[in-house]
């Protein structure tokens, strides 16, 4: 006998993973009860990417480029979303 079509995923979600479906506007959203129906597209929720954090060094002008890097501590936190990459929280130091 021919294995389910979505016989990993039926595994997957009786063991507590949670499972998403592919609606109509072509968006995956999270689903609580399905049929499993084959004609269906269906995937384990995909683990968040984590936030990206970079310490920069900002200068009120470019007199101070020369001074070599060490003596340059960051002074600007910024920190982009995992999943669009766009600045969440920018962060000034002194």
């Amino acid at each position: 006998m021919k294995p389910h079509k979505h016989a990993e995923l039926i595994k997957a979600w009786a063991d507590g993973a949670e499972i998403e479906g592919l609606n109509s506007l072509g968006e995956w959203v999270q689903i609580w009860v399905t049929t499993w129906s084959e004609v269906d597209e269906f995937r384990i929720k995909p683990e968040p990417k984590p936030d990206t954090v970079k310490a920069v060094r900002v200068f009120r002008d470019f007199s101070h480029m020369e001074e070599p890097i060490y003596h340059n501590p960051a002074n600007l936190k910024l920190t982009f979303d995992g999943e669009t990459g766009k600045l969440k929280s920018a962060e000034v130091f002194v």
